[in-house]
């Protein structure tokens, strides 16, 4: 399955009617993202510093999730979720074209123009 399959699957159950207004459909899956993110922060949390099992199958889901609600976000703004991946990977290749260093991390450049 690609991307674009995926956010076409996806939005088979997203709440997309007449009835909501794009206003709260943004909030309710802008929200429901950073929600779905915070989720995998504490499970992160609670195996990182509490001595937690990663729980694979919990998380798999949990990221799920996360995409699931990008997904139905990007659809809402016109973007699929194919434009975003290609997008980012042509970002990374730019920033860091030989692989992530932390030496490339503290001066990236991106577009032209160094960032701090």
């Amino acid at each position: 399955m690609n991307f674009n399959d995926y956010q076409r699957a996806a939005l088979r159950t997203a709440n997309i009617g007449p009835e909501r207004a794009r206003r709260d459909r943004l909030a309710n899956w802008a929200l429901g993202l950073i929600g779905e993110a915070g989720e995998i922060a504490e499970d992160m949390k609670k195996h990182l510093y509490h001595e937690h099992e990663l729980d694979h199958a919990a998380l798999v889901k949990e990221l799920g999730d996360v995409l699931w609600y990008l997904a139905v976000l990007a659809q809402e703004v016109g973007v699929e979720l194919e434009e975003v991946a290609t997008t980012n990977i042509a970002k990374l290749l730019l920033r860091y074209p030989d692989g992530f260093s932390p030496a490339h991390s503290m001066r990236r450049v991106d577009e032209g123009r160094e960032e701090r």
